[in-house]
C-alpha cells in the first residue's frame, strides 16, 4: 500500500518555522520583490499565493507589474534598481516573461546575492560544483525537502528524473547526486529522446516527472515499491492533474505525490526559505547553510 506524500502539510509546517525563525530574529525582517510583466493568468496566479505566504510568515513582499509592452531595457533598470536597494533581500522576476525579453539575459542581470530562485548562471555553477553559499531553485529543493522530511533513503538509489529543464530537471540532477544528506544518488536523466524509456524507468527506485505532459508517466513504467514524485500541473476539464497516472501509478508506488498538494506547496516553501536565508546573510547572521 503506497503512502501519500502530503506536500501541502509538510509545507505548512516550514511556513511555521520560516515564521518563527524570523519572529526570532525581530528587525525590520526579510523582503522579498516580485517582477511580473504581462497579463499571464497562470503567473498572476503563481504570485498571489507567493504573496499570501510571504504575508502569513513575516516577509515584505513588493510587488512590480508591468504592461506586456515593457521594453527590456526598462525591465533591466528596475533589476538593477532592487539590486541596490539596502531593504530588499529577494528579487523574483516571474517566468515566462514575453517572447521579445531574453530570459537568459534577465537571469544574468540579477544580483546572485538576490536571486532567490536559483536561477543566476553563478548560484547554478555553485549548485553544480557543490560549493555552498548560492541559492538552489526552490522546486528540486522542495523535491529534496519532500523526500528528506518523508524519511525515504536517497543514498545509492537509482533516481530517474524525465525531463532536463533548467527549472527542475537539470538543477534536482545535480542535487540528488550531491556528496551530502539527501544525495549520493545514482541520477538518470531522461527526455524526448532517451530509447527504451519504459525500461529505464522500470529500474528506477525514485522516479521525477517533470516532462511537462498529462499522465506521461504509467503503470507499465515504475517498478513495484518506487517512490515517485509528481511536478506536473495541468488543468482540464477533469480537474487538475500531473505527469503522472495517478490512479494507474499509486497502487504500485511505496510513496507518491498527488496533484495538487505534493510538489507545488513545497516549490513555495523552498522560496520563503531561501529568502529568510538571503535576509540572514545581508543582516550578517551565520545562517545555517543545510537549512
Amino acid at each position: 500500500m503506497n503512502k501519500l506524500i502530503d506536500g501541502k502539510a509538510i509545507a505548512a509546517t516550514i511556513h511555521e518555522e520560516v515564521r518563527q525563525e524570523i519572529k526570532r530574529i525581530g528587525g525590520r525582517g526579510p523582503s522579498l520583490a516580485f517582477l511580473l510583466v504581462g497579463d499571464n493568468p497562470a503567473s498572476e496566479s503563481y504570485v498571489r499565493a507567493k504573496k499570501r505566504a510571504c504575508a502569513l510568515t513575516g516577509i515584505t513582499s513588493i510587488l512590480r507589474t508591468f504592461p506586456s509592452s515593457l521594453k527590456e531595457m526598462d525591465l533591466l533598470a528596475e533589476i538593477e534598481r532592487l539590486a541596490c536597494d539596502p531593504s530588499v533581500d529577494g528579487v523574483l522576476v516571474q517566468l515566462p516573461l514575453p517572447p521579445y525579453i531574453d530570459e537568459t539575459r534577465i537571469m544574468c542581470a540579477l544580483d546572485p546575492e538576490k536571486d532567490v530562485d536559483g536561477f543566476h548562471p553563478l548560484n547554478m555553477g555553485k549548485l553544480m560544483r557543490g560549493i555552498e553559499g548560492g541559492f538552489i531553485p526552490c522546486t528540486p529543493l522542495g523535491i529534496r525537502e519532500l523526500l528528506l522530511r518523508s524519511n525515504i533513503e536517497i543514498s545509492g538509489k537509482h533516481a530517474l528524473i524525465i525531463g532536463r529543464s533548467n527549472i527542475v530537471g537539470k538543477p534536482l540532477a545535480a542535487l540528488l547526486m550531491q556528496k551530502r544528506e539527501g544525495g549520493n544518488a545514482t541520477v538518470t536523466v531522461a527526455h524526448s529522446h532517451s530509447q527504451n524509456l519504459s525500461s529505464i524507468a522500470r529500474s528506477a527506485d525514485l522516479l521525477i516527472a517533470a516532462v511537462g505532459k498529462k499522465g506521461f508517466v504509467t503503470a507499465e513504467m515504475v517498478k513495484k515499491g518506487a517512490v515517485v514524485i509528481d511536478v506536473g500541473i495541468h488543468h482540464s476539464s477533469e480537474g487538475i492533474c500531473g505527469d503522472v497516472d495517478f490512479a494507474g501509478v499509486a497502487p504500485l508506488a511505496s510513496h507518491i505525490t498527488p496533484v495538487p498538494g505534493g510538489v507545488g506547496p513545497m516549490t513555495i516553501a523552498m522560496l520563503l526559505k531561501n529568502t529568510l536565508l538571503s535576509y540572514k546573510r545581508r543582516v550578517m547572521i551565520h545562517p545555517d547553510e543545510k537549512t
